[in-house]
């Protein structure tokens, strides 16, 4: 059984702990508020470029884009988005665990990793997956354009040069629904598809714009920053995920700390009780033999 000094030592260790998970809790719940506001004001603009390209489309009579060219499925690139640090459930672990299916998936191809962020570059390049490229500290800070632009520039550049015969581009992240929910997402980023079929859906009405430039010369400008968007949302989604899931692992952490806590201290009382227990049989006892003595 520990000693009374060694359970009031626990004690103490288990309340500093605490009051750091407490910490960490209200700081994720603040960069939290900010990040999914960010992710609020994002995601119409995706949705409504979308539109746009799809309106550009119905115009342009068979216009070819390298972004757009259908290829076979070789050589292919992962884009994969975790954290930098831990300590935030099962975000980075989920995230992991979703890319290693995708690489047993296409065993028989040739699949590269450009990993955003320390966990799963740290985790992939241990077990000799081939990284092209890593970026760290992007989704540990604000997320800015420019950092999406970064990442995605180096994927068009990539994707268009004839020498690195890549077929497609994915890309692995955390999609944020709550503070409770994430959900691990995977989507094609390149050759980019969906709205250039040219057939407007059923219902939709198609809207005469006038254009100032033609409807290809436009659809060529935007079909670039369109891929900038896509990483940028997605950078914003696993931001928002991450501080999730770190606000409610940090309140969990809190929550387990104070039973710990309730659970020494019962301990302690029980030591202590015990110590008073013998303490005051002794004294009787020395009472009882000294009456003997004395008798």
């Amino acid at each position: 059984m520990p000693s009374f000094q060694d359970l009031r030592r626990r004690i103490r260790a288990v309340r500093n702990m605490q009051q750091v998970t407490r910490a960490m809790k209200m700081v994720s719940a603040a960069k939290l508020r900010r990040a999914q506001e960010r992710v609020t004001a994002a995601r119409p603009y995706a949705e409504k470029m979308v539109g746009v390209l799809g309106n550009l489309s119905r115009r342009v009579e068979e216009y070819t884009h390298p972004l757009l060219e259908q290829r076979g499925d070789e050589h292919v690139l992962l884009v994969l988005i975790t954290a930098d640090r831990g300590l935030c459930g099962a975000f980075n672990t989920n995230l992991i665990r979703r890319a290693q299916d995708f690489l047993r998936q296409n065993a028989d191809k040739r699949v590269e990793l450009v990993t955003v962020g320390r966990r799963g570059q740290d985790f992939f390049r241990r077990r000799k997956v081939p990284i092209r490229q890593a970026y760290t500290k992007i989704t540990d800070r604000r997320v800015e354009f420019a950092d999406a632009q970064e990442i995605a520039h180096r994927l068009i550049q990539d994707f268009c040069d004839p020498r690195q015969r890549i077929d497609r581009v994915f890309i692995l992240y955390s999609e944020f629904q709550s503070a409770m929910r994430q959900q691990v997402k995977l989507e094609q980023l390149l050759p980019l598809g969906g709205f250039a079929d040219g057939s407007p859906s059923r219902g939709d009405t198609l809207v005469e714009y006038i254009y100032e430039q033609s409807p290809a010369e436009i659809f060529g400008h935007l079909l670039p920053h369109y891929v900038e968007t896509q990483v940028y949302r997605a950078l914003l989604e696993s931001a928002a995920s991450e501080h999730g899931a770190r606000m409610v692992a940090m309140d969990s952490a809190t929550n387990n700390a104070s039973e710990m806590i309730n659970a020494l201290t019962l301990q302690l009382n029980r030591v202590r009780q015990a110590s008073i227990t013998k303490e005051i049989i002794e004294i009787v006892s020395g009472a009882a033999a000294l009456e003997e003595i004395t008798s």
